[in-house]
């Protein structure tokens, strides 16, 4: 199966093996490790082990996680997934991070906008969630720009570098997305 969501001025597609180089940098990025649950140093076999896992998931519909390529260079700028999707009662997960080069540049906005699109019009499903930590401010913007909402506050839920960090849950519905 080939998966590929075109936008304006990037794309979400599956990954492959050459790919896996430009992740390692990008997720290496202690930055980058700082507000997501990628390990920190991030290790060049994880990203192949990690581009085979993404391929097989797709394959089974279980999970979506496709890298956002910047369609004028093709070259994978960061992660978009769709995750623990529930068929049955028709939700999934969303998450994402972009390389620090990259940021402030709607390039995460963009690409959560193809997803959401993708997972309402495709997939069908009836609602989309994010969790992010409360410290993680330009996410919390990238989420309320695409109309997600807050719907509550995992107090002290991560132990990130010596200090505890609330999550915060936020999610979209169909009727929301299409207004």
């Amino acid at each position: 199966m080939k998966l590929d969501i075109s936008g304006q001025r990037v794309n979400l597609r599956m990954l492959k093996k050459g790919d896996a180089l430009v992740i390692f940098h990008q997720a290496n990025d202690p930055e980058i490790s700082r507000f997501t649950s990628l390990p920190h140093p991030y290790a060049l076999k994880r990203a192949y082990d990690f581009i085979k896992k993404t391929q097989q998931q797709i394959r089974r519909e279980s999970a979506y996680e496709l890298g956002i390529e910047l369609k004028e260079s093709g070259q994978i700028i960061g992660m978009m997934s769709l995750m623990d999707i529930d068929y049955h009662h028709k939700n999934a997960r969303v998450g994402y991070w972009v390389g620090r080069s990259y940021w402030g540049q709607g390039f995460a906005s963009e690409a959560l906008g193809l997803i959401l699109h993708f997972a309402f019009k495709k997939l069908k499903l009836h609602r989309v969630s994010a969790i992010v930590m409360h410290l993680d401010i330009p996410s919390v913007r990238v989420l309320e720009k695409a109309g997600f909402k807050l719907e509550g506050r995992l107090r002290k839920a991560n132990f990130e570098n010596g200090v505890w960090v609330d999550d915060l849950l936020y999610a979209i519905l169909r009727e929301e997305y299409e207004v």
